[in-house]
């Protein structure tokens, strides 16, 4: 089945990922003949790595102890899907605490590392939870009716610092990050596969609704790729 034959998907991933989600995104699009790439801020300090190993946060079974984390190297940086938007079918938030990671960046600071008087007048919050890189990225890529955009469990949480970009859509997710996605304006369902499609943009309720989630992705890429531009 290569109904997504000569697609790209990237999967943007951090720390505290759900090896099964990640699984069901490996092994699912790539069955559908796409080519899945796995995303993330590739930074430390001052300079940029090559790879950085990313490691699971697998919940216990009952009265089983904690298993042994998964790890996943990424080797892809936000800043080439970033330049090369236009050659991806979807971009994907994963699930758990991966958008709160993705959003986070430094305060501001001068030289000295240490907060001016200057520094502090001149701070805007909106403006600072704007500016990481991830965020940017999903905000350029709603513009863009072309790319399914999908976001799983928390994974919404990365569209929240631009309320606008939510404003109106139909859209599931997990309760705790419900608040903030009716606080930006977002009409929150549930339904019975716990997926919602929303013409380019496809959530689901958690990491339960991988595989439906992965299906209703597919689907969207063959729609849209199938309309006029």
């Amino acid at each position: 089945m290569d109904i997504l034959a000569k697609k790209k998907i990237a999967v943007f991933v951090e720390h505290k990922f759900i090896p099964d989600e990640i699984e069901a995104y490996r092994v699912g699009f790539t069955v559908l003949g796409a080519e899945v790439e796995f995303v993330s801020r590739l930074w430390y300090v001052d300079y940029q790595p090559k790879s950085k190993w990313f490691y699971s946060d697998v919940d216990p079974i009952d009265d089983q102890p904690w298993e042994t984390p998964h790890r996943l190297e990424v080797t892809r940086d936000v800043s080439y899907v970033d330049t090369h938007l236009e050659e991806y079918a979807a971009i994907i938030m994963s699930a758990n605490y991966t958008s709160v990671r993705l959003r986070w960046d430094n305060l501001p600071k001068s030289a000295l590392g240490q907060l001016t008087p200057a520094d502090i007048k001149a701070f805007d919050a909106r403006t600072y939870v704007q500016q990481p890189p991830v965020v940017k990225l999903f905000a350029k890529a709603m513009q863009n009716k072309c790319i399914v955009k999908g976001a799983l469990c928390h994974g919404l949480w990365v569209l929240t610092p631009h309320p606008k970009l939510l404003n109106g859509r139909t859209v599931i997710c997990h309760s705790v990050i419900m608040a903030d996605v009716l606080n930006a304006g977002a009409n929150v369902v549930l339904t019975t596969d716990g997926v919602v499609v929303d013409d380019d943009l496809v959530t689901g309720f958690s990491k339960h609704e991988a595989v439906p989630f992965v299906l209703a992705v597919a689907r969207q890429i063959v729609t849209l790729s199938a309309e006029p531009a």
